[in-house]
């Protein structure tokens, strides 16, 4: 399995550069030829000898049970997958130089979409001219190898691009879980400078305590009285007599 850093979509999230061989290594790489090679195999061979004209005809007719519609059918699927074929081919070089996991994450999507339609219409395909052979009467003037081959390869064309869906399919979601990750990755937690021991000083206790004179509990407080008091003696207790009256 490729790093955390290459397996980003199937390359690296900062961007990197084509790297041949290892497009060609790629299993992806080697179905795609493989189901553009069929595709041209199966429109090329109904183009060239899927028609005959029969002798009360005076057009020609689908080699299938003369149902046109299975033979066009079959081009258009064999076209279009042709297409599509050297289309992702480009995306897979292209691929590993976008550096936008969104982009890439458009592409492998479009890459799972199409590939699993396809599958499904080859198989459609394959069935469609299976059963129109079978219902084949007059068979006069067809030749017979080019319409077993164009069924063989139609029957190909689904493991093909079965294939190429299963590999998207992991793509797809190997991408959205690194992605996921990455996102999910808490930042680093703040480290104090100072050791797990270091204790702060206490800035309260950093006068000296020599400076306030402290008194024992046995002296007694010599500010809770003035040290001067004036006596003040009753009215009634006063010797002095008032003068007598003549």
């Amino acid at each position: 399995m490729e790093s955390a850093e290459t397996s980003v979509y199937g390359a690296s999230l900062a961007g990197g550069s084509f790297d041949f061989m290892k497009l060609v290594k790629q299993p992806q790489t080697v179905l795609r030829v493989l189901s553009w090679v069929f595709s041209i195999v199966v429109f090329a061979t109904i183009t060239a000898e899927g028609y005959v004209n029969p002798r009360d005809q005076p057009n020609v007719v689908c080699v299938f049970n003369k149902n046109d519609g299975a033979c066009h059918y079959g081009v258009g699927i064999g076209i279009i997958g042709f297409l599509a074929c050297v289309g992702f081919l480009m995306t897979d070089v292209y691929l590993p130089m976008m550096s936008n996991a969104q982009e890439r994450k458009r592409v492998v999507t479009a890459d799972l979409v199409f590939s699993a339609a396809w599958t499904f219409l080859w198989f459609v395909c394959f069935c469609l001219l299976a059963n129109q052979w079978a219902n084949t009467t007059d068979t006069v003037g067809i030749v017979t190898d080019a319409v077993h081959a164009i069924i063989a390869f139609s029957f190909f064309s689904i493991a093909t691009w079965g294939a190429l869906t299963y590999l998207a399919l992991m793509r797809f979601r190997q991408g959205v879980a690194e992605v996921a990750q990455n996102y999910s990755e808490s930042p680093p937690e703040h480290t104090s400078p100072y050791p797990t021991s270091y204790v702060p000083p206490d800035h309260t206790s950093s006068y000296p305590t020599s400076a306030y004179p402290s008194f024992p509990p046995s002296r007694p407080d010599i500010y809770q009285q003035p040290p001067f008091i004036s006596k003040q003696e009753p009215m009634g207790d006063s010797d002095y007599q008032p003068p007598a009256s003549y």
